[in-house]
């Protein structure tokens, strides 16, 4: 018969190694097999206009992959209106749309492995050089990958979600980063909810 202690850390630790597989971050870069299947079967999703130069932007991401996390840096400016094609009924707030956008990829975004780290609304002006774009928040995803996020993008796609996204957006600014300096440390802030909740529980048997 084990111990109590060990009866309640040796899961709580299970769960956290599970977390950090499918949390992930460090794998290999994708083929050039692998990324053009993929683009192949991006754009099979969606082969408008639009969707082939998305397709062409996704090959640029791809060519700089190494297999690693990366954040996405999203700059956004909403539509005066929000604008959806032909056949779809919503009204014309584009923050309604950007919304219904947002809540549609959750799940995908989770799913992959991926994760919402902070969106902020612009709240004024500091230095404003000469042509700078008037944006209204900005966005930063983490991904597992890019191999990753190619999955999301097909899923997303499959789905039609991404109407709402185009409905809202007037303009975006979307590129990734590699952090340097960072406080979302999700795997220690994990590991650290669950050695409290371990040390809690250890704590209330006794």
């Amino acid at each position: 018969m084990l111990p109590t202690w060990m009866m309640i850390a040796l899961p709580l630790a299970a769960l956290y190694i599970a977390f950090l597989i499918w949390y992930g971050g460090n794998g290999k870069p994708m083929t050039a097999d692998e990324i053009n299947t993929g683009l192949r079967e991006l754009l099979a999703t969606d082969n408008s206009e639009h969707g082939r130069a998305a397709v062409e932007d996704v090959r640029q991401l791809l060519a700089s992959d190494d297999g690693k996390e990366f954040v996405m840096q999203n700059l956004v400016r909403y539509r005066p209106k929000a604008l959806y094609p032909p056949g779809y009924n919503y009204n014309d707030d584009p923050r309604a749309a950007d919304k219904r956008y947002g809540k549609s990829i959750v799940w995908p975004l989770l799913r992959n492995g991926n994760l919402l780290l902070f969106i902020a609304r612009r709240c004024g002006n500091f230095f404003v050089p000469e042509g700078a774009d008037d944006w209204h928040y900005v966005a930063m995803v983490r991904y597992r990958s890019r191999r990753d996020f190619l999955k999301f993008a097909f899923e997303a796609n499959r789905a039609d979600k991404f109407v709402h996204k185009w409905a809202a957006i007037e303009k975006t600014h979307v590129f990734p980063v590699k952090p340097i300096v960072s406080l979302f440390a999700v795997r220690a802030l994990i590991g650290l909810f669950l050695f409290s909740l371990c040390c809690v529980l250890i704590a209330a048997c006794r």
